[in-house]
């Protein structure tokens, strides 16, 4: 049995390369359908891998509470836009200092600028830099690292400490890319500031870097940035994972009363956890697969017609060498693996060709998109089993063709 399979499988090589331009035109068909499904597929757990490592840092044990909007209908249909009030810098720091629910750390913070010029002695960098100000609270919360230094301390912002912590595009290929950024001083409008710390890399969320920032003291940063209508969020975590749902309605109430909310008023602000946005990534990444799935297979289904084609065409023109085997003894079963394998060769090339060229594009979208790159076993996986099947479905007809023929017409045909 494995010597009639390699036997074969030699045949189909062989007529594969007497008709290599057909093959070669069968085989690319094959590739463009995988190469859809797999780079749909690389993309989309590029996707899923990136956001949930942004949101899954966090935790699953806090929680913030921001302005949203919410939409709402007016009698005869007509909709309108209801923009919900910005958190205040005196509703933040009520909310801070009355919510005193066990176990819960509270980080106020807000975004300064997302166009500061940043200087260290002879050098600047362009007017592209984030300026954070925040509290001792607000790394912990958020999941974000110090990998050299320190994090601030109850001093440092108790006493509007002029010291700062960068990202780690400073200290990697930015101001500081040839010295230790700990101690030195960095200029901000002016403004002396030591550096105390450097944050582990993040990477870039949707073409915005994590890593170009400045996080200040907050009672710094607002001195420094006094535009108005600054939105502030709060942040909070909770040590105990399994009191979160308490929390969350604590941390509710408390918010309702600072805003004097009466009990028939929706909320006018949002407490979102962090694994619910977890959860609502998975359920994007997962309607995204379904979609490429989708896409891929309708595109599949016509390289499996256009592969059928080639094999049918394949066993007319071979018929009076389909009947001189006949003659010399090979039976229908041996006729029909024949061209059974060489359907599966040909679909097996355009498959692996369109996982290679698959991964190749998912790979140069991740780079342009700023995007950590992973490898898509799955996708791989998928691409392999699908384009068996494709050559399967598409071989089954034309080997059975190729098995019925009549020997003695066989060798008539010209």
């Amino acid at each position: 049995m494995i010597g009639l399979f390699r036997e074969n499988v030699k045949i189909a090589l062989g007529s594969i390369r007497t008709q290599l331009l057909r093959t070669i035109l069968t085989v690319i068909i094959i590739a463009i359908g995988i190469t859809a499904l797999v780079g749909i597929l690389t993309v989309v757990t590029a996707i899923d891998y990136n956001l949930n490592s942004s949101f899954a840092s966090m935790g699953s044990n806090t929680f913030n509470i921001s302005q949203y909007e919410s939409r709402s209908r007016q009698h005869g249909g007509n909709e309108v836009e209801k923009v919900n009030p910005i958190i205040t810098y005196p509703e933040a720091r009520a909310f801070k200092e009355h919510y005193n629910y066990p176990f819960t750390q509270t980080s106020l913070s807000f975004v300064a600028t997302s166009s500061a010029e940043v200087k260290y002695e002879n050098k600047k960098t362009d007017p592209e830099i984030s300026v954070l100000g925040i509290d001792e609270y607000y790394l912990p919360n958020t999941g974000t690292e110090v990998t050299n230094g320190r994090n601030f301390n109850v001093f440092d912002i108790s006493n509007n400490v002029y010291s700062c912590i960068v990202g780690s595009d400073f200290a990697t290929k930015g101001l500081f890319k040839d010295v230790n950024p700990i101690g030195k001083t960095l200029s901000i409008r002016g403004a002396k500031f030591k550096v105390i710390g450097v944050l582990k890399e993040k990477g870039s969320t949707f073409g915005n870097s994590q890593d170009l920032r400045v996080m200040i003291p907050i009672q710094v940063a607002r001195s420094m940035f006094s535009a108005p209508n600054i939105n502030y969020t709060l942040s909070s975590m909770i040590s105990k994972t399994e009191l979160l749902n308490e929390a969350v309605d604590n941390a509710l109430i408390t918010m309702r009363k600072i805003r004097k909310l009466n009990p028939v008023e929706e909320n006018n602000f949002a407490i979102s956890r962090s694994d619910d946005l977890i959860n609502r990534i998975a359920e994007l990444t997962s309607f995204l697969g379904w979609s490429a799935w989708i896409m891929g297979i309708i595109t599949i289904l016509g390289s499996s017609i256009a592969l059928m084609n080639i094999m049918v065409v394949s066993v007319t023109e071979r018929t009076r060498e389909i009947g001189v085997r006949k003659a010399l003894g090979a039976n229908r079963r041996t006729i029909a693996m024949q061209f059974f394998v060489e359907t599966l060769t040909i679909g097996q090339l355009g498959g692996v060709l369109g996982i290679i060229f698959g991964i190749l594009i998912g790979y140069i979208i991740c780079s342009i998109a700023g995007w950590d790159f992973v490898i898509p076993w799955g996708a791989m996986m998928a691409a392999f089993v699908t384009s068996f099947i494709v050559a399967l479905v598409s071989g089954l007809y034309p080997a059975i063709k190729a098995a019925n023929l009549d020997p003695i017409e066989a060798l008539r045909y010209e």
